[in-house]
């Protein structure tokens, strides 16, 4: 195998991960410091989240994301910046009477979920492709078409490519009819996300079922949850894509063995490079993944 494999690392995510692992980034600085040594070991990518300082709770705080990408973008360390743009699709119901108001929930608009996106201008921000039960209970993650085309057009005119994150085959389907229809800048990023409850299934013949239905033009990424993000990475890049890890998405190295996210991407690049294909540098990753000069 001779290519350029984009590494991406997920930094911190939105779980409750800070009472699971001391080495989950909380504060801009830490978020940052983990970004930066995530560069260092060998991601291109690196995808950011920001949690309240004090409590560790996920925040769609513009200021905090806006003191997290200065101190990246002044490190002096090269590296290409994905924002989510996903928080505020959360959506807990009650049981009884789904219309009351449920500690949890945090659903906003499209535009709402945007406004630190429109400040920054990241290299790449994502785009959460459908709505689906977000675990057990009574939560649910909302992106309706009419947000998901709403978001789409207003990347467009920020110039921020959209990582088309694809929880499962339907959502991958309304992914081609958005690329279909203009609203995606080619070539379309998309991120397979599976073993996410209750998403897609991690499961090998499933991912090669999902990429056969890309777009032509089409890079894609994937990750999967916990035990399986590591051997996942094989999976991904033996069937032509890039690697997503970090402790957004699991928290250990090797059973018991708590990780840093320099750590799992250390461990990816064993990975990639064992399968005799090269770690993509991030101007390598501009040039893949078609999103123009460094920022």
């Amino acid at each position: 195998m001779t290519r350029n494999v984009v590494i991406t690392c997920a930094l911190t995510g939105a779980a409750d991960s800070p009472s699971k692992s001391p080495h989950v980034p909380v504060t801009p600085a830490q978020i940052a410091d983990d970004a930066i040594a995530a560069a260092r070991a060998g991601a291109a990518v690196v995808h950011v989240h920001v949690r309240h300082p004090e409590t560790g709770i996920r925040s769609r705080d513009v200021a905090l994301y806006r003191e997290a990408v200065r101190l990246i973008r002044e490190s002096g360390v090269d590296v290409v910046l994905n924002l989510t743009a996903g928080m505020g699709g959360d959506l807990v119901m009650d049981e009884e009477d789904p219309l009351k108001p449920v500690d949890g929930t945090d659903l906003v608009n499209a535009m709402d979920r945007l406004p630190h996106v429109e400040e920054l201008l990241p290299d790449i921000a994502t785009l959460d492709c459908g709505s689906y039960n977000f675990g057990d209970g009574g939560a649910l993650y909302v992106s309706t078409t009419d947000m998901l085309r709403a978001g789409a057009k207003r990347f467009q005119e920020l110039g921020v490519k959209p990582e088309l994150e694809v929880f499962d085959s339907g959502q991958l389907w309304f992914a081609k009819v958005m690329h279909d229809e203009g609203l995606i800048d080619p070539p379309a990023l998309v991120q397979l996300c599976m073993g996410v409850p209750y998403g897609a299934p991690a499961d090998p013949g499933l991912l090669q079922a999902m990429v056969n239905l890309l777009p032509a033009d089409a890079r894609f990424t994937s990750f999967a949850l916990g035990r399986d993000q590591l051997p996942w990475v094989a999976q991904s890049v033996l069937l032509g894509g890039h690697a997503r890890v970090g402790l957004e998405d699991n928290l250990y190295l090797s059973r018991g063995v708590k990780a840093t996210n320099a750590q799992l991407v250390e461990r990816a690049v064993t990975i990639v490079e064992g399968l005799g294909a090269s770690v993509a540098t991030p101007d390598q990753a501009r040039e893949i993944f078609g999103l123009g000069a460094a920022r």
